[in-house]
């Protein structure tokens, strides 16, 4: 007879936090482009959503670190689900007949400005989440094993690199190639790859807080040494 799966006080905590945040980046941020000034570089073009999109990359790490890559693999199954259900939502609201009233006469215009697109940015950013969030634990687990333990900052800093990469390759060039000018969308997604990864970087004393509080608090401390990585399961 196995072993009943041991219950942690913070993982679903976790989990709603890293949808939540998902859900919030694509739908809100993810279509917006906005101008940021940096330091030697002038004003440059990026989407809005690179203000928290990285911040789903940051949980699947502290996820991944703590407690494996076989329940963090539930948590992107999750988040997959919400996706695909907010984008179904989205796409009925739309195409619903709207009232005659002067309000509605405004609105569905906005209302499809804002989520008409909404289709094909979804399935950009589910392959992309997908793939992208998959590489990021895959490689963070088995750096985690080839350091035994050792370099939290280099395993979260590569396996965000890799994850981002493969995520903003996939969902720019699914989401918006065609709609935007293509300078517009290289550079946008160059520059993005960039300020993520980076985003990664400054927020390594933050991952080094909650990964050691989530350790102490849970008593888990995973090595994916023994773990099936095939993506296409719930299996803990």
């Amino acid at each position: 007879m196995s072993a009943a799966p041991r219950s942690y006080k913070y993982y679903d905590l976790i989990m709603a936090a890293f949808v939540c945040v998902l859900l919030c980046s694509n739908f809100i941020g993810a279509a917006k482009q906005t101008t940021v000034s940096l330091p030697g570089l002038g004003t440059l073009t990026v989407g809005a959503g690179v203000l928290f999109f990285p911040i789903s990359y940051f949980f699947g790490d502290v996820l991944t670190e703590v407690y494996g890559y076989a329940r963090d693999r539930r948590v992107v199954w999750a988040g997959f689900g919400a996706l695909l259900f907010a984008s179904l939502m989205a796409w009925v609201v739309v195409h619903l007949t709207p009232a005659p009233n002067a309000f509605m006469a405004v609105f569905q215009g906005q209302l499809e400005g804002v989520f008409g697109n909404a289709w094909r940015i979804a399935l950009a950013s589910m392959l992309a989440y997908w793939s992208g969030s998959f590489a990021n634990s895959y490689v963070l687990a088995k750096m985690k094993v080839r350091t035994q333990g050792r370099w939290l900052w280099m395993r979260t800093i590569g396996s965000t690199a890799v994850g981002e990469a493969l995520d903003s390759l996939l969902f720019y060039g699914g989401a918006f190639y065609g709609v935007w000018d293509t300078h517009d969308l290289i550079q946008v997604a160059l520059l993005e790859y960039v300020l993520k990864t980076l985003w990664e970087v400054l927020a390594t004393p933050v991952t080094y807080w909650l990964v050691g509080l989530l350790k102490r608090a849970e008593h888990e401390d995973h090595y994916d040494r023994r773990t099936r990585f095939t993506p296409f399961s719930l299996k803990v």
